[in-house]
Formats: structure tokens, C-alpha cells, sequence
């Protein structure tokens, strides 16, 4: 590496390649491009994966949610919990439903839900509470359970936490239902995409349902039955949720490497955690003891009183050398949205706003070589 190296290191590639092709490849040559026999097997694969009874694969991790939910029986008056510190969809879900998403704080040691402070907002009206597991570290949900009352459901936003685990189980196993997404920067990708997880065999029959716009058949149970020219019945309003055999396809070839490059992620993870902590204006990610981290990102928290500038300049300092980086997400109770219908204020949650404000995420993904992660340090060194 020199000093002229002006390459750039993007935040987050997907690995594709020859297995991608040759699956959909299949998928062409079978004419069935809608939900089918790939995406059966991607759910069936999935599903043992993560050790759960049913998969159901879906078009994002935001309609994966929002069926979550919808699941559950959650609609108009009722509440639903969400640490702010988390993407828009995590809340927005809840709005699709009729519900009211109540912000809590989160704990910026882990970015994952402050249990505390989501006590403190359960009432009568709580039906539910998402616990993110954010940037692939699972939230303590069996934590959670035990302090909520037994009618308060917990949804698990696994979006970044595909093979993570926590206490010796797998991130969608965790709580009564779990949605994982398949977007870009997610260690597998389907370019778009989603998994919903679940023990529960009547919840998965009710997702099922719905994410085919509420029919009593599947289109490929319709067109392989006796009788493909009658149409199924719609006994309730369901959407078009389902993912494509294409996208299923890619999905298999992922799932495949899912473990391999979730190895190198941890490897070069503890690596950073190595040859960054001498910088004592950066707190790095921990990883709790039972815990297995999807490591979807590598997200610090930078210390302003002693950093060499604030962690904004910094992002643009490291784009100037072909770094590229990011806050760790948003906090919601920021957006414009929430804050005009709701009323939320800048500096409502502290620890959302800190994360917010100081979080950045540096390059983590499986098409980095060493020379890549290298040239990362140094440049973090020398602000």
C-alpha cells in the first residue's frame, strides 16, 4: 500500500458469483419466475439454519415486518415498542398496521434496546415490542421477555442478523416471530427480499395467507393442482408480499457461503478491535459472552471530547481518501415524519441521539482484502 492509493472501500459489497448464475439460470430455463420451487427450498434451508419450524420468505424486511404484525393481530389503538435508534422501517411497519410505534432509548454499548427504558412505556395498549438486533448483535431478548407481561409479544427485527445467535440460539428463534432482510448490505442478499421466522404453526399459516393476497392457495399449488383453472377463494385482504424464484435462487447460493464468510467477518472484526484500540477517542462494538455476532457492520462510537474532529468530519476526511463510511443508522424520533406527527424533539433520547450523532461505521464485508482493511487503520491513525 502507498500513500497515493486513492482505490476506493466501499462500505459494503455483496459477494456474487458463479453459483448465482448457474441457479438462475435454472430458474430461466424453467419458465417459473415467480414464487416457486427455488424459493420453497430457500425457506426450508433457511428455516433449518436457524433453527426454527417455518421460513417464509417474502419481497423485504419491511413487509416482512409489517406481516409480522399484522400476524399478531396488531391494528388501529394499539402500541408497539421500537428503540429509535434503528431504520425507519422498524417503525413505519407499525404505522402500516394502524398501530402507534412508541419510541424507547437505546443502550449505546450495544445500540440494542434499553429494557429499562421500554418498561417504562409499556401500557394497557402495548401489544407488542420490536427488539432490533442491531448491526448483527442479537438484543437480550430472553432479558426482555422476563420483565414484559405474558400478553406483550416480542418481534424480532433480525434484519442485520442472519446466523447470529445469542445464548445458544439462532436470531429469529429468539422471540414469537422474527423478520430478516436480504438488502445489499446484508452479509447474503437477494438484491431485495426478506425472511419471516416462526415456531408458531398457526402464525405461519396467517403469513402465509397474507403475503399472497390473502388466498387459501399458493399460485404454484393452483397451477400444479388437478384443476389450475379455478380460481382459489380470498376469505380475508391480503397483499402481494411473495419473492421471486429468482431471487430465491440467489438466496440458496448465499445461504451457502452464509457461515464461511461470517467466519471471515468475526476474523477481521477482532482484527480491527486489535489495531484500533489504542485510539482512546473510539469505543469499539463488544461481543457479550453468549453471543455470536453477525457482524453486518462495524459500528464505533466516537468520543468528541477527545477525537481529532467531530464524527461527521471525519466521514468526509476519510471519503477524501476513498474511505467510505457511515453513521451507524438514524435515530427516528429525528426524521421529519416523526417529529411533525408526534412531536418528538432532537435530544428526546439520549442515547439514540448520541448514537446518531457519534456512531460510525467503518468498511466490514467479504470482498475487503487485508491490504483494504490495513489501509483503513492507518488512515484512522493519521486524522
Amino acid at each position: 500500500m502507498t500513500q497515493t492509493d486513492t482505490s476506493t472501500i466501499a462500505i459494503a459489497t455483496p459477494v456474487v458469483g458463479s453459483e448465482e448464475l448457474e441457479l438462475l439460470r435454472d430458474v430461466l430455463d424453467s419458465g417459473w419466475l415467480t414464487q416457486g420451487p427455488k424459493v420453497a427450498e430457500f425457506e426450508r434451508r433457511f428455516a433449518r439454519r436457524h433453527g426454527v419450524s417455518h421460513a417464509i420468505a417474502v419481497t423485504s424486511c419491511t413487509t416482512g415486518l409489517h406481516l409480522a404484525l399484522l400476524s399478531l393481530g396488531i391494528g388501529p389503538g394499539d402500541e408497539v415498542i421500537v428503540p429509535s435508534f434503528t431504520w425507519i422501517a422498524s417503525a413505519n411497519a407499525v404505522l402500516y398496521c394502524g398501530a402507534i410505534p412508541i419510541l424507547c432509548d437505546v443502550d449505546p454499548a450495544t445500540f440494542n434496546i434499553d429494557i429499562d427504558d421500554a418498561l417504562r412505556k409499556v401500557t394497557g395498549r402495548t401489544r407488542a415490542v420490536v427488539a432490533v438486533h442491531l448491526f448483527g448483535l442479537c438484543a437480550d431478548v430472553a432479558a426482555l421477555r422476563a420483565c414484559l407481561p405474558d400478553r406483550v409479544e416480542i418481534v424480532e427485527d433480525a434484519a442485520c442478523a442472519a446466523g447470529a445467535a445469542r445464548g445458544g440460539r439462532a436470531a429469529g428463534s429468539l422471540g414469537r416471530v422474527g423478520v430478516f432482510s436480504f438488502h445489499p448490505r446484508k452479509t447474503i442478499t437477494t438484491g431485495e427480499g426478506g425472511m419471516i421466522t416462526t415456531d408458531d404453526d398457526d402464525l405461519a399459516a396467517v403469513i402465509r395467507q397474507l403475503r399472497n393476497h390473502g388466498s387459501t392457495q399458493s399460485e404454484e399449488e393452483r397451477h400444479h393442482g388437478p384443476r389450475p383453472h379455478l380460481l382459489p377463494e380470498f376469505p380475508v385482504l391480503g397483499y402481494n408480499y411473495r419473492m421471486t424464484d429468482l431471487q430465491g435462487a440467489v438466496g440458496l447460493a448465499q445461504l451457502a457461503r452464509l457461515d464461511t464468510m461470517l467466519a471471515a467477518r468475526s476474523q477481521w472484526a477482532a482484527w480491527y478491535g486489535e489495531h484500533l484500540s489504542a485510539m482512546n477517542w473510539l469505543t469499539l462494538p463488544g461481543v457479550p459472552g453468549d453471543c455470536r455476532h453477525g457482524w453486518q457492520a462495524y459500528v464505533t462510537l466516537v468520543d468528541e471530547s477527545r477525537s481529532p474532529a467531530p464524527a461527521a468530519v471525519i466521514m468526509d476526511r476519510l471519503a477524501e481518501q476513498g474511505i467510505m463510511t457511515r453513521p451507524g443508522t438514524h435515530a427516528i424520533h429525528r426524521l421529519g415524519y416523526y417529529r411533525q406527527r408526534f412531536g418528538y424533539t432532537d435530544n428526546q433520547f439520549p442515547g439514540a441521539s448520541a448514537c446518531a450523532t457519534r456512531s460510525l461505521a467503518i468498511p466490514l464485508h467479504n470482498r475487503m482484502t487485508a491490504q483494504d482493511f490495513m489501509r483503513v487503520t492507518e488512515a484512522l491513525a493519521a486524522l
